[in-house]
C-alpha cells in the first residue's frame, strides 16, 4: 500500500510518501518539509496569514518533489491523506484542497487525518509498538496524556488547562531574547549551565489529583526571575542557569503527571507497558532522558519517534492515513477542515490550549 500525506496545519509545508510492504515493514519513500521559520522569526511566533499564504505558494512544488523522490506516480497511490485539523485553518484548507484535487483528478480515495493522531501513530512507523499504549503528546499547541486503544480510539487522561509546554518554551525564550523557535535555544543554553539548581522555579500542578497540566505559572516565574537580574543585557551564565532551571522544572512536572497517568493506564490495561512520547517537545533530549528514567522505575518501556519525526512532517500524516485507510476510513470530498478536532470527543472541555485545539 502506498499513501501520499500532506501536512499544512502550522508553519511547515510538508509532503511524504510511505508504504506498508507485504512483510509488514513500513518505509518512508520520501519526506519533504519546507520550514517557514525565517518568515515568522521577526514576529517571534507564527503569523497565521503569512503561514497560509506560504503554504499556497509552495504546496504544489513540495508535493511534486515528494512524488519524484519516492519515484512513484499518482496512479501508483492507494489513497491521498491530508491533515484535516486541528490547526491554523487557513493552512489546513490549503492542504485539504490540494489532497482533494489530487484524489479527484486521479480517482483515488481521500482520507482526512487528525493532526494529533498523526503524532500519536508516528511511533508505529518507526517501531513495533502494539495497542494499547500510553501517549504523552507534548508540543507547541498541545499537552495531553491519552490511552491509545486503537486507530481512532483514544481516552484522554489529562490535558493542559492553560499553556502547552512548547508554547511555554517559545515564550520564555522570547522573553530572554533567545529567538524563535524557543525549544532548541532553551535546550542549548541549558546544556551550558554550570549551576542548574541556582534558580528555584515552580512545578505547576505537581502533587495535585489527576493528570492535567499547567505551564502559565512556570512561564510567569521565568519572567519574574529575569526581572530580578541586574539591569542591562543578560549575562550568558544567567541565561544558561535560568534555561536549565526552566527545563528541569518542566521535566519534573511531566514526570509527576506521567507517573499518575501510568497508574490510571495500568488500572485499565494491566498488561500495557509502553509510554510513547510524541510532538515537538519530544525532541528535547534532557526531557527524554528524565521520562526514560521514570519509565524504568515503573517497568514501562519509553518509546519516541526519531527526532526528525517529532516535529510536524508529512510522513506522520501519510502513515496515519495509511492506518486509517486499512481500518476502513474513507472521507468524502465535502469534508470540512476543522480548526478544532479532539482525539477524545467525550472528554470534558478544558480551558485555553486544551479546549482550543484538543
Amino acid at each position: 500500500m502506498i499513501v501520499l500525506g500532506i501536512e499544512t496545519s502550522c508553519d511547515e509545508t510538508a509532503a511524504s510518501v510511505v508504504t506498508d510492504q507485504a512483510n509488514g515493514d513500513a518505509r518512508i519513500l520520501s519526506n519533504v518539509v519546507l520550514s517557514q521559520l525565517d518568515e515568522h522569526r521577526p514576529y517571534g511566533g507564527v503569523v497565521p496569514e503569512i503561514a497560509a499564504r506560504s503554504h499556497l505558494d509552495h504546496i504544489d512544488r513540495i508535493v511534486d518533489e515528494a512524488m519524484r523522490e519516492a519515484d512513484v506516480s499518482f496512479d501508483d497511490l492507494d489513497c491521498v491523506a491530508a491533515t484535516g485539523g486541528p490547526g491554523l485553518i487557513g493552512g489546513v484548507i490549503v492542504g485539504v484542497m490540494t489532497a482533494k484535487a489530487i484524489a479527484l483528478t486521479h480517482n483515488k480515495p481521500f482520507v482526512a487525518v487528525n493532526h494529533l493522531e498523526g503524532h500519536a501513530l508516528t511511533v508505529r512507523l518507526s517501531e513495533q509498538v502494539e495497542f494499547p499504549y500510553l501517549l504523552l503528546l507534548v508540543s507547541g499547541g498541545h499537552c495531553q496524556l491519552l490511552s491509545v486503544e486503537g486507530i481512532g480510539k483514544y481516552k484522554r487522561l489529562g490535558t493542559t488547562i492553560d499553556d502547552a509546554l512548547g508554547e511555554a518554551f517559545d515564550k520564555s525564550a522570547k522573553l530572554l531574547g533567545l529567538g524563535y523557535p524557543g525549544g532548541p535555544h532553551v535546550e542549548k543554553a541549558a546544556a551550558l549551565s554550570e549551576n542548574p539548581e541556582r534558580f528555584s522555579l515552580p512545578r505547576p500542578m505537581k502533587g495535585k489529583p489527576g493528570c492535567d497540566f499547567s505551564f502559565s505559572g512556570l512561564k510567569t516565574a521565568v519572567r519574574q526571575t529575569a526581572e530580578k537580574l541586574p539591569p542591562g543585557p543578560f549575562k550568558d551564565e544567567d541565561l544558561n542557569d535560568l534555561c536549565a532551571a526552566f527545563q528541569i522544572a518542566a521535566a519534573d512536572t511531566l514526570v509527576d503527571r506521567c507517573t499518575r497517568a501510568i497508574k490510571m493506564f495500568k488500572h485499565d490495561y494491566p498488561s500495557g507497558n509502553t509510554l510513547v512520547v510524541a510532538g515537538g517537545v519530544a525532541a528535547n533530549k534532557a526531557i527524554r532522558e528524565r521520562l526514560s528514567q521514570m519509565c524504568d522505575k515503573h517497568k514501562m518501556a519509553m518509546v519516541a519517534p526519531p527526532l526528525k519525526l517529532c516535529t510536524d512532517n508529512g510522513a506522520m500524516i501519510a502513515w496515519a492515513g495509511l492506518e486509517a485507510f486499512k481500518a476502513g476510513q474513507r472521507d468524502t470530498l465535502d469534508f470540512a477542515p476543522r480548526p478544532r478536532w479532539p482525539l477524545d470527543p467525550d472528554a470534558p472541555k478544558a480551558a485555553y490550549a486544551g479546549g482550543k485545539k484538543a
